[in-house]
């Protein structure tokens, strides 16, 4: 910058409003994309593209009812109402126990050939929405899905391939706990997820308890983590 320059820029009185101004807007453009994200349980917001589900995204779940419920529980228990569309099998009390309120839950378990009209009028007024579909959507309709997603702010999560998925989320590596050498019932389950992004193709994967003994959702902690746990116990002793 030139000496004049310089010089006209700080007699004019109106730059530190611009400057101002510009200053404002970038942090109300912060506010509002912070704002996008819905709240997600730490151990699958980890995994997820930009930390956390999106206001007007969609995701996949590959085969998996209590992953479906883990991802419900964190927007449900913050206030957002949630609708099911064409899984009869979504078990209620199996969701209460995930954290998931009833009181805002809406099941269509049947929506035949309607299931992409009623997820999009479901899409209109809640905050996340599931579905099944029983057939491949036309192109037509998923684009028009996804510009009502986001005009809406309504997060999408498809039981199965969704074309416009921000990622897919799949299980592998189930094993369970709990039974003794004959005798005893199931009462644990870990298992590895496994998040990939569709922008990147890039997997992320952790090892979690789906359910574990009290009926929880979380982490497992790792070697290193039970080490600093106990040390940590021991100091306070």
């Amino acid at each position: 910058m030139t000496p004049a320059a310089a010089t006209l820029e700080t007699a004019n009185p109106a730059a530190d409003t611009v400057r101002e101004l510009q200053a404002r807007i970038r942090s109300m453009q912060a506010t509002t994309l912070d704002s996008r994200a819905l709240p997600t349980h730490p151990a699958l917001a980890a995994l997820l593209p930009g930390g956390a589900l999106q206001q007007g995204a969609a995701y996949s779940v590959e085969r998996s009812a209590t992953l479906l419920m883990a991802l419900l529980a964190g927007p449900s228990a913050a206030g957002s109402w949630c609708g099911i569309v064409g899984v009869p099998e979504f078990g209620i009390e199996a969701a209460s126990r995930f954290g998931i309120d009833l009181d805002r839950l809406v099941l269509v378990p049947h929506p035949g050939d309607q299931w992409l009209a009623v997820t999009a009028a479901i899409a209109d007024v809640m905050g996340v929405v599931v579905t099944r579909p029983p057939k491949r959507a036309s192109d037509s309709s998923v684009a028009r899905l996804a510009a009502r997603l986001r005009q809406r702010g309504s997060t999408l999560i498809v039981l199965g391939p969704w074309p416009q998925s921000e990622a897919m989320l799949t299980l592998s590596q189930s094993d369970w706990g709990g039974i003794g050498e004959g005798s005893g019932h199931l009462t644990e389950r870990q298992v590895t997820v496994t998040v990939t992004n569709r922008v990147t193709g890039r997997p992320r994967s952790a090892r979690m308890w789906l359910p574990d003994r009290q009926e929880h959702f979380g982490a497992v902690a790792s070697a290193v983590d039970e080490r600093m746990a106990e040390r940590q116990l021991r100091t306070a002793v």
